[in-house]
Protein backbone atom coordinates (compact mmCIF):
# COMPACT_ATOMS: atom_id res chain seq x y z
CA UNK A 1 0.00 0.00 0.00
CA UNK A 2 1.33 3.43 -0.90
CA UNK A 3 0.41 7.00 -0.15
CA UNK A 4 -0.39 9.47 -2.92
CA UNK A 5 0.77 13.08 -2.72
CA UNK A 6 -1.73 14.61 -5.16
CA UNK A 7 -5.49 14.39 -5.64
CA UNK A 8 -5.85 10.80 -6.89
CA UNK A 9 -9.08 11.20 -8.85
CA UNK A 10 -8.45 14.63 -10.34
CA UNK A 11 -8.60 13.30 -13.92
CA UNK A 12 -11.57 10.97 -13.33
CA UNK A 13 -14.23 13.16 -14.94
CA UNK A 14 -17.77 12.01 -15.80
CA UNK A 15 -16.80 11.85 -19.47
CA UNK A 16 -13.79 9.67 -18.69
CA UNK A 17 -15.90 7.37 -16.49
CA UNK A 18 -18.47 6.79 -19.22
CA UNK A 19 -15.82 6.40 -21.93
CA UNK A 20 -13.91 3.89 -19.78
CA UNK A 21 -16.99 1.73 -19.34
CA UNK A 22 -17.92 1.95 -23.00
CA UNK A 23 -14.39 0.80 -23.83
CA UNK A 24 -15.23 -2.70 -22.55
CA UNK A 25 -18.36 -2.95 -24.66
CA UNK A 26 -21.11 -1.61 -22.41
CA UNK A 27 -23.82 0.49 -24.07
CA UNK A 28 -24.81 3.32 -21.76
CA UNK A 29 -27.72 5.69 -21.44
CA UNK A 30 -25.54 8.33 -19.84
CA UNK A 31 -27.07 8.38 -16.36
CA UNK A 32 -24.31 8.52 -13.73
CA UNK A 33 -24.73 8.53 -9.94
CA UNK A 34 -21.84 8.60 -7.48
CA UNK A 35 -22.28 6.18 -4.57
CA UNK A 36 -21.00 6.43 -1.02
CA UNK A 37 -17.36 5.38 -1.17
CA UNK A 38 -14.24 7.19 0.01
CA UNK A 39 -11.36 4.79 -0.58
CA UNK A 40 -12.34 4.04 -4.17
CA UNK A 41 -14.82 5.75 -6.47
CA UNK A 42 -18.03 3.84 -7.15
CA UNK A 43 -20.77 4.81 -9.58
CA UNK A 44 -24.19 3.53 -10.60
CA UNK A 45 -24.55 3.81 -14.37
CA UNK A 46 -27.68 3.36 -16.45
CA UNK A 47 -27.56 1.00 -19.43
CA UNK A 48 -29.18 1.90 -22.74
CA UNK A 49 -31.14 -1.36 -22.72
CA UNK A 50 -32.45 -0.65 -19.22
CA UNK A 51 -31.10 -1.54 -15.82
CA UNK A 52 -27.89 -0.47 -14.16
CA UNK A 53 -24.33 -1.55 -13.54
CA UNK A 54 -21.94 -0.56 -10.77
CA UNK A 55 -18.47 0.65 -11.72
CA UNK A 56 -15.68 0.60 -9.14
CA UNK A 57 -12.57 2.66 -9.89
CA UNK A 58 -9.68 1.61 -7.67
CA UNK A 59 -7.64 4.20 -5.79
CA UNK A 60 -4.40 4.68 -7.75
CA UNK A 61 -1.35 3.22 -6.07
CA UNK A 62 -3.18 1.38 -3.30
CA UNK A 63 -3.17 -2.22 -4.54
CA UNK A 64 -1.13 -3.96 -7.21
CA UNK A 65 -2.94 -5.65 -10.08
CA UNK A 66 -2.03 -8.99 -8.52
CA UNK A 67 -3.63 -8.03 -5.21
CA UNK A 68 -6.84 -6.87 -6.91
CA UNK A 69 -7.04 -10.07 -8.94
CA UNK A 70 -6.63 -12.10 -5.74
CA UNK A 71 -9.64 -10.23 -4.36
CA UNK A 72 -11.61 -11.15 -7.48
CA UNK A 73 -10.50 -14.77 -7.37
CA UNK A 74 -11.63 -15.07 -3.75
CA UNK A 75 -15.04 -13.68 -4.74
CA UNK A 76 -15.33 -16.22 -7.57
CA UNK A 77 -14.42 -19.06 -5.20
CA UNK A 78 -17.10 -17.98 -2.75
CA UNK A 79 -19.68 -17.61 -5.49
CA UNK A 80 -18.89 -21.13 -6.74
CA UNK A 81 -19.85 -22.43 -3.28
CA UNK A 82 -23.18 -20.54 -3.40
CA UNK A 83 -22.01 -18.06 -0.79
CA UNK A 84 -23.92 -14.79 -1.41
CA UNK A 85 -21.14 -12.49 -2.57
CA UNK A 86 -21.38 -10.02 -5.46
CA UNK A 87 -18.34 -10.77 -7.68
CA UNK A 88 -17.17 -8.58 -10.55
CA UNK A 89 -18.40 -9.19 -14.08
CA UNK A 90 -16.11 -11.09 -16.42
CA UNK A 91 -15.90 -9.55 -19.90
CA UNK A 92 -13.80 -11.26 -22.56
CA UNK A 93 -12.12 -13.32 -19.85
CA UNK A 94 -11.13 -10.31 -17.71
CA UNK A 95 -12.48 -8.79 -14.49
CA UNK A 96 -10.00 -5.90 -14.14
CA UNK A 97 -9.76 -3.16 -16.75
CA UNK A 98 -7.74 0.02 -17.27
CA UNK A 99 -8.51 3.29 -18.99
CA UNK A 100 -6.70 6.60 -18.82
CA UNK A 101 -4.49 5.39 -15.99
CA UNK A 102 -7.40 4.24 -13.82
CA UNK A 103 -8.16 0.58 -13.07
CA UNK A 104 -11.80 -0.43 -12.71
CA UNK A 105 -14.21 -3.36 -12.43
CA UNK A 106 -17.91 -3.69 -13.18
CA UNK A 107 -20.52 -5.29 -10.94
CA UNK A 108 -24.23 -6.09 -11.16
CA UNK A 109 -26.39 -3.81 -9.03
CA UNK A 110 -27.84 -5.35 -5.87
CA UNK A 111 -29.93 -3.57 -3.26
CA UNK A 112 -30.61 -4.21 0.39
CA UNK A 113 -30.54 -2.76 3.87
CA UNK A 114 -28.29 -3.15 6.87
CA UNK A 115 -28.99 -6.16 9.12
CA UNK A 116 -30.62 -5.71 12.53
CA UNK A 117 -27.84 -6.93 14.81
CA UNK A 118 -30.07 -6.89 17.91
CA UNK A 119 -31.95 -9.92 16.57
CA UNK A 120 -30.42 -13.25 17.77
CA UNK A 121 -31.70 -15.07 14.68
CA UNK A 122 -29.89 -12.61 12.41
CA UNK A 123 -26.66 -12.97 14.39
CA UNK A 124 -26.87 -16.73 14.00
CA UNK A 125 -27.57 -16.38 10.28
CA UNK A 126 -24.59 -14.05 9.86
CA UNK A 127 -22.48 -16.51 11.84
CA UNK A 128 -23.38 -19.24 9.33
CA UNK A 129 -22.45 -16.93 6.45
CA UNK A 130 -19.07 -16.01 7.91
CA UNK A 131 -18.40 -19.63 8.84
CA UNK A 132 -18.92 -20.63 5.21
CA UNK A 133 -16.60 -17.83 4.04
CA UNK A 134 -13.89 -18.90 6.47
CA UNK A 135 -14.22 -22.58 5.54
CA UNK A 136 -13.33 -21.51 2.00
CA UNK A 137 -10.73 -19.03 3.24
CA UNK A 138 -8.81 -21.85 4.93
CA UNK A 139 -8.28 -23.76 1.68
CA UNK A 140 -5.58 -21.44 0.26
CA UNK A 141 -3.54 -18.35 1.07
CA UNK A 142 -3.23 -14.85 -0.34
CA UNK A 143 0.19 -14.18 -1.83
CA UNK A 144 -0.19 -10.50 -2.74
CA UNK A 145 -2.40 -9.08 0.02
CA UNK A 146 -1.54 -7.96 3.53
CA UNK A 147 -1.60 -9.88 6.79
CA UNK A 148 -3.15 -8.12 9.79
CA UNK A 149 -0.50 -7.17 12.34
CA UNK A 150 0.21 -4.43 14.85
CA UNK A 151 3.23 -3.37 12.80
CA UNK A 152 1.36 -3.04 9.48
CA UNK A 153 -1.95 -1.65 10.72
CA UNK A 154 -1.15 0.12 13.99
CA UNK A 155 2.50 1.12 14.22
CA UNK A 156 2.71 2.22 10.59
CA UNK A 157 -0.37 4.41 11.09
CA UNK A 158 0.99 6.03 14.26
CA UNK A 159 4.38 6.61 12.66
CA UNK A 160 2.78 8.29 9.64
CA UNK A 161 0.69 10.61 11.83
CA UNK A 162 3.68 11.70 13.89
CA UNK A 163 6.19 11.95 11.04
CA UNK A 164 3.84 14.16 9.03
CA UNK A 165 3.06 16.51 11.95
CA UNK A 166 -0.69 16.02 12.08
CA UNK A 167 -0.85 16.30 15.89
CA UNK A 168 -0.39 19.81 17.35
CA UNK A 169 2.97 20.24 19.18
CA UNK A 170 1.27 20.75 22.56
CA UNK A 171 -0.55 17.39 22.25
CA UNK A 172 2.08 15.37 20.40
CA UNK A 173 3.79 13.77 23.42
CA UNK A 174 0.60 12.74 25.20
CA UNK A 175 -1.04 11.50 22.00
CA UNK A 176 2.00 9.43 21.06
CA UNK A 177 2.21 7.97 24.55
CA UNK A 178 -1.48 7.02 24.62
CA UNK A 179 -1.37 5.44 21.15
CA UNK A 180 1.91 3.61 21.69
CA UNK A 181 0.79 2.21 25.05
CA UNK A 182 -2.39 0.91 23.42
CA UNK A 183 -0.49 -0.66 20.52
CA UNK A 184 1.99 -2.32 22.89
CA UNK A 185 -0.92 -3.77 24.85
CA UNK A 186 -2.52 -5.05 21.63
CA UNK A 187 0.78 -6.62 20.58
CA UNK A 188 1.07 -8.47 23.90
CA UNK A 189 -2.49 -9.78 23.56
CA UNK A 190 -1.96 -10.95 19.98
CA UNK A 191 1.33 -12.65 20.85
CA UNK A 192 -0.46 -14.59 23.60
CA UNK A 193 -2.64 -16.33 21.00
CA UNK A 194 -1.41 -18.79 18.42
CA UNK A 195 -4.10 -17.69 15.98
CA UNK A 196 -4.21 -19.19 12.50
CA UNK A 197 -4.23 -16.60 9.73
CA UNK A 198 -6.71 -17.40 6.97
CA UNK A 199 -8.22 -15.51 4.05
CA UNK A 200 -10.93 -13.27 5.51
CA UNK A 201 -13.23 -10.45 4.42
CA UNK A 202 -11.32 -8.07 6.68
CA UNK A 203 -13.95 -5.33 7.06
CA UNK A 204 -17.18 -7.04 8.07
CA UNK A 205 -19.01 -4.01 9.45
CA UNK A 206 -22.81 -3.88 8.97
CA UNK A 207 -22.55 -1.54 5.99
CA UNK A 208 -20.93 -4.34 3.99
CA UNK A 209 -23.80 -6.74 4.71
CA UNK A 210 -27.07 -6.20 2.87
CA UNK A 211 -30.42 -7.82 3.65
CA UNK A 212 -33.13 -8.53 1.09
CA UNK A 213 -36.02 -10.04 3.00
CA UNK A 214 -34.74 -13.13 4.78
CA UNK A 215 -31.55 -13.40 2.73
CA UNK A 216 -28.18 -11.68 3.09
CA UNK A 217 -25.46 -10.91 0.64
CA UNK A 218 -22.20 -9.18 1.38
CA UNK A 219 -20.21 -6.70 -0.64
CA UNK A 220 -16.78 -5.13 -0.87
CA UNK A 221 -13.88 -7.54 -0.57
CA UNK A 222 -11.58 -4.55 -1.09
CA UNK A 223 -10.00 -5.08 2.35
CA UNK A 224 -9.70 -8.87 2.24
CA UNK A 225 -6.50 -9.97 3.97
CA UNK A 226 -4.82 -12.80 5.78
CA UNK A 227 -5.85 -12.60 9.42
CA UNK A 228 -7.50 -14.31 12.39
CA UNK A 229 -11.11 -15.44 12.16
CA UNK A 230 -12.02 -13.01 14.95
CA UNK A 231 -11.43 -10.02 12.65
CA UNK A 232 -14.63 -10.88 10.78
CA UNK A 233 -16.63 -11.49 13.97
CA UNK A 234 -15.88 -8.78 16.51
CA UNK A 235 -17.55 -5.94 14.58
CA UNK A 236 -20.90 -7.72 15.05
CA UNK A 237 -20.57 -7.21 18.83
CA UNK A 238 -21.46 -4.16 20.91
CA UNK A 239 -22.34 -3.13 24.45
CA UNK A 240 -21.13 -4.38 27.82
CA UNK A 241 -19.26 -7.64 28.41
CA UNK A 242 -22.37 -9.70 29.18
CA UNK A 243 -24.15 -8.33 26.12
CA UNK A 244 -21.24 -9.14 23.83
CA UNK A 245 -20.99 -12.64 25.32
CA UNK A 246 -24.65 -13.28 24.48
CA UNK A 247 -24.20 -11.91 20.96
CA UNK A 248 -21.06 -13.99 20.41
CA UNK A 249 -22.82 -17.16 21.48
CA UNK A 250 -25.51 -16.52 18.87
CA UNK A 251 -22.89 -15.84 16.18
CA UNK A 252 -20.88 -18.95 17.03
CA UNK A 253 -24.00 -21.13 17.04
CA UNK A 254 -24.22 -20.46 13.32
CA UNK A 255 -20.50 -20.17 12.61
CA UNK A 256 -19.54 -23.55 14.03
CA UNK A 257 -22.03 -25.34 11.80
CA UNK A 258 -19.50 -24.76 8.99
CA UNK A 259 -16.14 -23.87 10.51
CA UNK A 260 -14.29 -24.64 13.73
CA UNK A 261 -13.64 -21.65 15.97
CA UNK A 262 -10.66 -21.47 18.33
CA UNK A 263 -11.97 -19.85 21.51
CA UNK A 264 -8.49 -18.67 22.45
CA UNK A 265 -9.14 -15.94 19.85
CA UNK A 266 -11.66 -14.31 22.20
CA UNK A 267 -8.77 -12.34 23.68
CA UNK A 268 -8.33 -10.69 20.28
CA UNK A 269 -11.65 -8.81 20.37
CA UNK A 270 -10.33 -5.75 22.17
CA UNK A 271 -6.84 -6.01 20.65
CA UNK A 272 -8.32 -5.83 17.14
CA UNK A 273 -10.63 -2.99 18.18
CA UNK A 274 -7.55 -1.12 19.46
CA UNK A 275 -5.76 -1.71 16.18
CA UNK A 276 -8.72 -0.38 14.20
CA UNK A 277 -8.89 2.81 16.29
CA UNK A 278 -5.28 3.73 15.52
CA UNK A 279 -5.52 2.54 11.92
CA UNK A 280 -8.56 4.75 11.31
CA UNK A 281 -6.65 7.86 12.42
CA UNK A 282 -3.81 6.91 10.09
CA UNK A 283 -6.19 6.17 7.22
CA UNK A 284 -7.67 9.66 7.44
CA UNK A 285 -4.21 11.19 7.64
CA UNK A 286 -2.94 9.27 4.60
CA UNK A 287 -5.97 10.32 2.56
CA UNK A 288 -6.08 13.99 3.64
CA UNK A 289 -4.69 15.12 0.27
CA UNK A 290 -7.84 13.71 -1.39
CA UNK A 291 -10.35 16.63 -1.59
CA UNK A 292 -13.20 14.27 -0.65
CA UNK A 293 -11.77 13.73 2.82
CA UNK A 294 -11.67 17.32 4.15
CA UNK A 295 -15.15 17.71 2.69
CA UNK A 296 -16.66 14.66 4.40
CA UNK A 297 -14.52 14.52 7.55
CA UNK A 298 -14.23 18.21 8.55
CA UNK A 299 -13.75 17.31 12.22
CA UNK A 300 -10.49 15.48 11.49
CA UNK A 301 -7.12 17.09 12.16
CA UNK A 302 -8.41 19.64 14.64
CA UNK A 303 -6.90 20.05 18.13
CA UNK A 304 -10.16 18.75 19.59
CA UNK A 305 -10.01 15.62 17.43
CA UNK A 306 -6.57 14.61 18.71
CA UNK A 307 -7.59 15.30 22.31
CA UNK A 308 -10.65 13.08 21.87
CA UNK A 309 -8.53 10.31 20.37
CA UNK A 310 -6.27 10.33 23.41
CA UNK A 311 -9.32 9.79 25.63
CA UNK A 312 -10.58 7.03 23.33
CA UNK A 313 -7.20 5.27 23.37
CA UNK A 314 -7.06 5.35 27.18
CA UNK A 315 -10.60 4.00 27.44
CA UNK A 316 -9.74 1.23 25.00
CA UNK A 317 -6.64 0.36 27.03
CA UNK A 318 -8.95 -0.22 30.00
CA UNK A 319 -11.13 -2.50 27.86
CA UNK A 320 -8.04 -4.44 26.82
CA UNK A 321 -7.20 -5.03 30.47
CA UNK A 322 -10.63 -6.44 31.34
CA UNK A 323 -11.17 -10.22 31.64
CA UNK A 324 -11.58 -12.13 28.39
CA UNK A 325 -15.18 -12.53 27.23
CA UNK A 326 -16.81 -15.41 29.14
CA UNK A 327 -19.17 -17.37 26.92
CA UNK A 328 -20.36 -19.53 29.81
Amino acid sequence: MTTQTQAPYEQLTPDMILTAIESVGAELDGGLLGLNSYENRVYQIELSEGGFIIAKFYRPGRWTDEAILEEHQFAFELQAKDIPIIPPDIINGKSLFEYGGYRFSLYPRRGGRWPELSDPAILEQLGRLIGRIHATGRTARFEHRQTISVAAYGQASLDYIIEHDFVPPESKHNFTLAAQTLLDQAQNMIEAVQSFNIRIHGDFHPGNILSTGEQFHFVDLDDCVMGPAMQDLWMLLSGEQHEMATQMNHVLKGYEMFCEFDRSELVLIEALRALRLVYYCGWLARRWHDPAFPQHFPWFNTPRYWEEQMITFREQLERCQMPVLDLG
